[in-house]
């Protein structure tokens, strides 16, 4: 389980170091800074699959996505006295993410290139620093791989040992030197981090893949774009627990029932309702009702991932199933880390019961996202690694 969560110069989170628990709830205000956060942490996933120099230029580039305001604000700043403006810069220039867990702790640092010798490629971010650590947070003594621009070194008891002085600037030391005998951390950090799962809007429009029947394998995983919802919820009742999964269906949809047909191996799911002469299709579902669904599915699977994170899963439902999601969140979160963004008040409402919900608020304060109500002496002790 991730304890704590730590971003530094993106968007408009210049610095912010957040307390997690089983299950966390982030809200707040349009334009506080939710998505910002949410995206940052699948910046953070994106290092384990080496995608994240991709992804900041899907965003427009490092220089696109950094804090905008001064390296400081000062009191004065904040009261008016004192026009914005920069100082003379105490740290370089970067932008930093990482987590702590209950075994391992990660932290990258990506900043720009030095002068350009490849032109076509002189705006991609490099990684200037990383480190995986034992503990809370960082420090010299728990400190167990350790990355500093192309030299890699990982602790052999009391000393360290060189895995690698060409690590490509480009990509993350978790794809390039996570292996079980020279680096066995750096391998279970990248694992571990590629078990997350994302489920951000799920399609329910007339095209949308979840609608049309597939080919039919077993899936522990329902996919991001629901389009093996048959199959994933055929294999809950064959491996998962299929008394959870219609449990969940009558909670939501009392007197309803849900049938996977197999046509020639393909899958299709039936929607039978109260009132009803025959099952409804896929294609015939409500967008609510097919979201709904692909809730269930994805909340239910035989296979949970260490953290799920969820964006604005309310979306298209309607607000009488939304203390209903609350429930089937709230019972993955029995066997998952979850994290939920949402700006629903009804779902907020319902997860804010659940005795272990850890609400985290976020607020503009002068253009920066902050924690609402957390000063500084609150946030967990956090160190980044020093270029």
């Amino acid at each position: 389980m991730l304890n704590t969560l730590a971003v530094a110069n993106y968007r408009s989170i210049r610095s912010l170091v957040v307390p997690l628990g089983r299950l966390n709830l982030v809200t707040g205000a349009n334009g506080s800074g939710k998505s910002n956060l949410y995206r940052a942490l699948r910046l953070l996933a994106e290092s384990a699959g080496g995608g994240v120099v991709g992804a900041l230029a899907r965003e427009g580039g490092l220089s696109s996505v950094l804090w905008a305001g001064p390296e400081r604000i000062s009191g004065r700043m904040r009261r008016g006295e004192v026009p914005v403006q920069g100082v003379v810069r105490q740290q370089s220039v970067g932008l930093k993410l990482g987590f702590a867990g209950e075994d391992f702790g990660y932290a990258m640092d990506l900043g720009f290139p030095p002068p350009p010798n490849r032109p076509a490629f002189a705006l991609d971010p490099e990684f200037k620093r990383e480190a995986i650590w034992s503990g809370p947070f960082l420090r010299a003594s728990n400190t167990l791989v350790d990355r500093r621009g192309p030299l890699a070194r990982v602790r052999d008891a009391r000393a360290w040992r060189v895995v690698s002085e060409h690590l490509d600037a480009f990509e993350s030391l978790l794809t390039q030197v996570a292996d079980p005998e020279r680096a066995p951390e750096a391998l279970r950090v990248r694992e571990s981090i590629r078990a997350w799962r994302f489920y951000d809007h799920f399609r329910s429009d007339r095209e949308a893949p979840a609608r049309q029947a597939h080919w039919g394998t077993r899936t522990v995983v329902l996919g991001h774009d629901g389009a093996d919802l048959a199959a994933a919820w055929e294999t809950i009742r064959e491996i998962g627990d299929p008394a959870a999964l219609d449990a969940a269906v009558e909670d939501a949809f009392p007197g309803a029932k849900v049938d996977i047909a197999a046509y020639d191996g393909r899958f299709t799911l039936l929607f039978s309702q109260h009132g009803l002469l025959r099952p409804l299709s896929a294609m015939e579902l409500s967008d609510g009702t097919l979201r709904y669904l692909l809730w269930i599915a994805a909340l239910h699977t035989p296979r949970p991932p260490p953290l799920m994170v969820l964006n604005e899963p309310e979306t298209s439902l309607h607000p009488d199933l939304l203390p209903a999601l609350a429930r089937l969140i709230i019972h993955a979160a029995t066997r998952s880390q979850v994290w939920v963004v949402s700006h629903a008040s009804r779902l907020i409402a319902a997860l804010e019961a659940a005795p272990d919900c850890r609400t985290i608020t976020l607020e503009k304060d002068f253009s920066e996202t902050r924690v609402a109500g957390q000063r500084e002496l609150d946030e967990p002790a956090w160190y980044w690694p020093e270029r």
